[in-house]
């Protein structure tokens, strides 16, 4: 399994001057999420997506030895479907703004996972991320519970035909290390604070 960070967004939330992922919370918030998987021996390889609108993100990750693919910069959506037309096998998708991300974690959601399954999501409650302090406004519905993404999913890529046609798996995994993602300076501070 590969395991693949996302990196590429503009943070334009955050409403900051630096790149989000390069924050400090005791090293940089990128870093959390990378030795989190590399430290879990889930996967083969860990390779990070940067794009134009991340070159601090990428120039820091390139002296650290990191691997890192470029996407052209359109999106979440269009740069990890840019991305998985060129790879093969399961892949374990995360959004690179995770700081709580950890190897134990990362091991329960991989055990979680059924190849059979073209693409699967991992979800919180929105009452759980409410209960953190969070919220986010992308919800969706998982056996009548509103929950929202937690920008983790895990894809069999060998069995995508078309984009256009995925049935996507929801599993529901309330736990504050893959709720707590940065998306507002709100979080930051909170995340500082706890």
């Amino acid at each position: 399994m590969i395991g693949l960070v996302m990196a590429g967004g503009k943070g334009t939330r955050m409403d900051i001057s630096n790149e989000k992922l390069l924050l400090e919370y005791k090293k940089p918030v990128i870093f959390h999420v990378i030795d989190a998987l590399k430290n879990s021996h889930c996967f083969s390889q860990v390779i990070v997506a940067t794009s134009p609108n991340s070159p601090d993100t990428k120039h820091v990750l390139e002296q650290n030895r990191i691997e890192t693919l470029s996407t052209p910069g359109n999106g979440y959506v269009n740069d990890l479907n840019f991305l998985l037309q060129k790879m093969s096998g399961s892949v374990f998708v995360t959004s690179g703004d995770l700081p709580l991300l950890d190897e134990k974690i990362i091991q329960v959601i991989t055990e979680k996972f059924n190849s059979e399954n073209v693409w699967t999501s991992f979800l919180v409650s929105k009452k759980f991320l409410n209960s953190l302090g969070l919220e986010s406004s992308l919800l969706v519905n998982s056996d009548n519970i509103e929950c929202t993404y937690t920008g983790i999913s895990i894809i069999n890529v060998n069995k995508i035909k078309n984009l256009n046609s995925v049935k996507e798996n929801y599993i529901i995994l309330d736990d504050k290390r893959i709720a707590f993602n940065l998306n507002t300076r709100k979080d930051y501070e909170l995340l500082n604070s706890s």
